[in-house]
């Protein structure tokens, strides 16, 4: 019995083993086929996405994404026809595990609906049975032995598809466009047109955002190299000499000074010299070298921002000596300028003009004409003025400016203006040292002038306000804060007593539009018509007062909005009964020791006409041109009067480029004096 049942154990296991072997060797032919014949399902998402990728070999060779359910026919299509006879041997060639090449035979008769032919003109068919879609390739051995090798080349139906919609919008928009009316038409011109306009083509930093090739390359990597290698070579030589290290020191320092010759002048890698790419790899030993000796993160870190601290130190005064300069470029006169007032002068005296005295014309005291106030010692700049307000004038012959100048400019004004009198306007010139009744016992500004703090505050290099003390207000200091004809403006009616209305003019300002509506306007009995300049928190009232000193919180807003001195239309009626110029004279003499306001013009015309100011139409008076580069276009040319307030004032070589031709289109440059001084254009 055992040994029945030993040997029976053997037979099964035998048996067992046979099986597995046919299973495992069935399993491999069956692999092998359906590896030939290329089944798949189409529920199984591997062999799906392997369906799609080979339809376009066998059928569109020009399409690479083809959907398998773009193609749909019926099951019985799929079997093969009756015409083509009896069964057909298909054979089938596999490699085995071993790797001997093996071949198969299957019938055509045993294959079931779900398989599908592929026909000899290349053009497959489906069959999606309810397990899927499958697709078989096969080698069709028939009788005739006839193989096909040319398929015909049939374009993809999606682009067909699509080649079809896109000819049927074009017919369409084609149609649309024919029958289109004339005021559509021009509808969607002037449409066109404004976004055309709204479009913003300027792409900042870059040359094109487009393509990357056509963006800039950086060239100045090697020139970025080099400084930054000189400033750790600085630190690393610092630390050598703080050890004593002094060979290492020396090797630094000399690397340092070669860098620094080659990288001085230079703004880009085409800039440096031939061999600075050696000097960059020599420093970059001598620095390594360094590294291995000196390297120490603590004190590096330290070191390094000691340096950020001395260049910040630096570069703030560099700002301060920057500024300093604009304001010294600012409120000296240019040669030329200085020259035209000497050449005016001296033909002035040589031609005895000064025995002649001055006309007295009927038109200078006349209400009913239109009257202008300038105070100016810059003769080029006074004609600039005249001459924009004359030309845009509708009756010129109405028009009498009245020209303040001091005694040193006197001669030449008047001379400018008797040479080339602005016809049929009228202009008179006075000197403002002749006004008697402009002393320092009524004015108290004057008084204060001449007082011997002020002195001090604008000469005194020791002073807080200097430039070696660090005052960030430097543009208080500009002289012309000491010269009366900046505070004449608070004097009009002592100035012109017989007159009712005027417009005072600063002399940094160019006229594009008749002025004369300015006086037909309605001031609501305030003295002062004036432009005002608040946008948001800007130029409010406590941009230039000291609200910290109870004088001028207990009688002021800080949000009230402020206004430009340059264009103001004063009603001198309303100054005289409003006694303005005692409100002056009241907050000049409380602020003897400048602790209310900084020294200027605006901030006294703020609280003398505080709640007297009408404000005018923005366009009448544009600021701004003498310091931003950014005023728009369209306010400038919309402008009745536009402003050079700043120190870019257009006769200067500071000038901003694009405004000084609003400026210098009223310039005579055909003048001989102009052109005796070289004043270029």
């Amino acid at each position: 019995m055992a040994f029945s049942s030993r040997s029976f154990w053997n037979r099964a296991f035998w048996l067992l083993l046979l099986a597995a072997k046919v299973v495992i060797h069935i399993s491999a032919v069956n692999s092998e086929i359906s590896d030939t014949l290329l089944l798949t399902r189409s529920n199984d998402p591997v062999r799906q996405s392997n369906i799609e990728g080979n339809w376009h070999m066998q059928d569109c060779k020009d399409c690479k994404n083809r959907q398998e359910n773009s193609y749909k026919t019926n099951r019985s299509s799929e079997k093969v026809d009756s015409s083509q006879g009896e069964a057909i041997d298909i054979t089938v060639t596999y490699m085995d595990n071993s790797g001997n090449f093996k071949s198969h035979k299957v019938k055509s008769s045993d294959l079931s609906s779900s398989w599908v032919w592929e026909n000899s003109a290349g053009n497959p068919t489906q069959q999606k049975g309810e397990e899927g879609l499958y697709q078989l390739r096969v080698n069709k051995l028939q009788e005739n032995d006839r193989s096909s090798t040319d398929h015909d080349k049939l374009p993809c139906p999606i682009k067909l598809k699509r080649q079809r919609l896109r000819q049927k919008r074009k017919e369409l928009r084609v149609a649309e466009l024919v029958h289109m009316s004339k005021e559509t038409e021009l509808e969607m011109e002037a449409a066109a047109i404004e976004r055309t306009k709204k479009f913003n083509h300027i792409v900042k930093g870059k040359y094109s955002i487009w393509r990357k090739e056509y963006q800039p390359t950086f060239t100045d990597s090697t020139l970025k190299l080099m400084k930054d290698q000189i400033i750790m070579a600085k630190v690393y030589a610092s630390i050598a000499r703080s050890l004593n290290k002094l060979d290492l020191y020396s090797s630094l320092m000399k690397h340092i000074k070669a860098s620094q010759l080659m990288t001085e002048e230079a703004t880009s890698d085409a800039d440096l010299h031939s061999g600075a790419l050696e000097q960059a790899k020599e420093m970059s030993n001598a620095l390594n070298q360094a590294k291995g000796v000196l390297y120490d993160c603590d004190i590096i870190a330290r070191r390094l921002q000691a340096m950020v601290q001395s260049t910040e130190d630096n570069i703030i005064g560099v700002k301060k000596q920057s500024t300093f300069l604009i304001q010294h470029a600012a409120k000296t006169m240019p040669k030329p300028l200085h020259c035209l007032s000497l050449q005016l002068a001296t033909d002035y005296f040589l031609d005895n003009y000064a025995s002649k005295g001055l006309v007295n014309s009927p038109k200078l005291t006349d209400a009913s004409l239109y009257h202008y106030a300038i105070f100016s010692d810059n003769v080029l700049a006074t004609s600039v003025v005249v001459n924009s307000t004359v030309v845009h004038a509708k009756e010129p012959e109405k028009h009498v400016f009245h020209i303040v100048t001091d005694k040193l400019n006197f001669a030449a004004m008047r001379m400018w203006f008797i040479a080339y009198p602005p016809s049929p306007a009228t202009v008179h010139v006075e000197n403002i040292d002749e006004f008697s009744w402009l002393n320092s016992s009524y004015c108290s500004v004057l008084r204060q002038l001449e007082s011997a703090k002020i002195k001090e505050y604008y000469f005194n290099a020791q002073h807080a306000s200097s430039l070696s003390a660090g005052n960030e207000n430097l543009k208080y200091r500009n002289p012309k804060y000491l010269s009366m004809l900046n505070h004449l403006r608070f004097y009009m009616p002592e100035v012109y007593p017989k007159l009712d209305k005027i417009l005072f003019l600063d002399d940094d300002i160019v006229v594009q539009k008749d002025l004369t509506p300015l006086w037909s306007i309605d001031l609501k009995g305030m003295v002062n018509g004036a432009v005002e300049t608040c946008k948001e928190s800007f130029h409010r009232f406590d941009t230039y007062l000291n609200f910290s000193n109870p004088k001028i919180s207990e009688n002021f807003d800080p949000q009230a909005c402020g206004w430009a001195f340059g264009m103001n239309i004063f009603d001198l009626k309303q100054w005289k009964k409003r006694n303005i110029t005692g409100i002056y004279h009241y907050w000049q003499d409380l602020n003897e020791d400048r602790k209310l306001w900084k020294l200027g013009t605006l901030p006294p015309g703020l609280i003398t006409f505080y709640n007297l100011t009408y404000p005018l139409e923005r366009s009448w008076h544009v600021l701004g041109l003498g310091y931003d580069p950014a005023v728009n276009p369209k306010d400038i040319i919309n402008a009745a009067v536009v402003h050079y307030n700043g120190n870019y004032k257009p006769w200067l070589d500071l000038a901003i480029a694009k405004y000084k031709q609003y400026w210098s289109n009223f310039v005579p440059f055909d003048n001989p004096y102009i052109q005796r001084c070289y004043v270029d254009q």
